[in-house]
C-alpha cells in the first residue's frame, strides 16, 4: 500500500511535472498476481486494483489500516475491466464480466478476486454503517446519455453505486464510455467542494493518450495520462479530460454526500 498525502491548493503552482505526476496520479494500477493500491489521504480513500492472473487473490487488511481486515471499518466498489472474473465474499460468489460492479459493505471478512484475464478495479473509503453486498451489470444501473457529437463529449454514463441504485455510506461510482468520434469525458469542467473524485482510463488505445485537466479552475494543469491509470482529484480540482481516441473511464467520489449533481461548474471561459 503506497500512501499519497493530503495537499492544498496553494502548493500546486510550484509543482514541476513529476512531482504532479507523483501526486496525482497512479501509473501502475494493475499489476499481475497482486493486489495493487494507494491509499489518499484526500477523503481517506483507497483505491488500487487487483489481478489474479488465474490464481486465487485475497485482499489483505494491510497494515496501514489499523484493522483486522480489510471491510472492517470501509466499503468498497469494485468494477472489472478485463475479462470475465469472480469475486468470493464471506462464502457467496459474484460472477463479474467486464463493466459489471460490485459493492461490498463493511464488515466483509474475507474477498477472494479470480480470473485468468479479470482486471478488478477497488474504490473503497470510510463506512459507518453496513448496506448489503449488490452486484449490477454492464448497462443495468442508471443510465444517461449526455453531450453532444457537435462538441466532442457524446457519452453514455452508467451510475452503479450512488443514491438512488446500489446504497452505500458514502461511495458514488460508475463507468462512462465515449462514443466514436467523441473525446471529451466532460464539459465543462467541474469542482466537486464535498467530494474526492478519482478517474481510472481503460479501453484506451497503447498508442493513445488522454490529457487531463487538474487543478484550480484558474490554476489548471494537465496530466498525461495513458490506458488503464488513475487520477486522484481533490475537493478543489477539476477534472476533465480530452483523449486522441475514444475510450472509458469509472469514475468514482467519496466526501460529504451522494447527490451526484452537486457540483460547481468552471466553464471554459473562466479556465486560466
Amino acid at each position: 500500500m503506497e500512501q499519497r498525502y493530503a495537499t492544498s491548493p496553494d502548493q500546486l503552482p510550484s509543482f514541476g511535472t513529476q512531482e504532479l505526476r507523483s501526486r496525482f496520479l497512479v501509473e501502475k494500477v494493475f499489476v499481475e498476481g497482486e493486489v495493487n493500491v494507494v491509499y489518499t489521504h484526500h477523503d481517506r480513500i483507497v483505491l488500487g486494483g487487483a489481478v489474479p492472473a488465474g490464481r486465487p487473490l485475497p485482499l489483505p487488511s494491510f497494515e496501514e489500516l489499523r484493522a483486522e481486515y480489510f471491510l472492517q471499518n470501509r466499503e468498497l466498489g469494485i468494477v472489472n475491466v478485463g475479462g470475465p472474473g469472480t469475486v468470493t465474499a464471506d462464502g457467496e460468489t459474484y460472477t463479474l464480466p467486464q463493466g459489471a460492479c460490485l459493492y461490498l459493505g463493511k464488515g466483509t471478512r474475507e474477498v477472494v478476486f479470480d480470473g485468468q484475464d479479470a482486471q478488478f478495479y477497488l474504490f473503497s473509503a470510510p463506512a459507518h454503517t453496513t448496506y448489503p453486498a449488490q452486484l449490477v451489470g454492464k448497462g443495468e444501473g442508471t443510465v444517461r446519455e449526455l453531450g453532444d457529437q457537435v462538441t466532442s463529449n457524446r457519452r453514455t454514463l452508467n451510475q452503479y453505486i450512488h443514491e438512488n441504485g446500489i446504497r452505500s455510506c458514502q461511495i458514488v461510482m460508475g463507468v462512462t464510455e465515449l462514443h466514436p468520434g467523441s473525446m471529451w469525458n466532460t464539459m465543462p469542467a467541474h469542482t466537486h467542494d464535498r467530494r474526492t473524485e478519482c478517474y481510472l482510463y481503460f479501453d484506451l488505445p497503447q498508442d493513445a493518450r488522454v490529457v487531463h485537466l487538474h487543478g484550480e479552475p484558474t490554476q489548471t494543469r494537465h496530466l498525461v495520462v495513458a490506458d488503464r491509470q488513475a487520477v486522484i482529484s481533490p475537493s478543489w480540482s477539476v477534472h476533465s479530460g480530452v483523449g486522441t481516441a475514444a475510450y472509458s473511464f469509472v469514475w468514482a467520489m467519496a466526501g460529504e454526500n451522494q447527490s451526484f449533481d452537486d457540483m460547481d461548474p468552471a466553464p471554459v471561459t473562466g479556465l486560466l
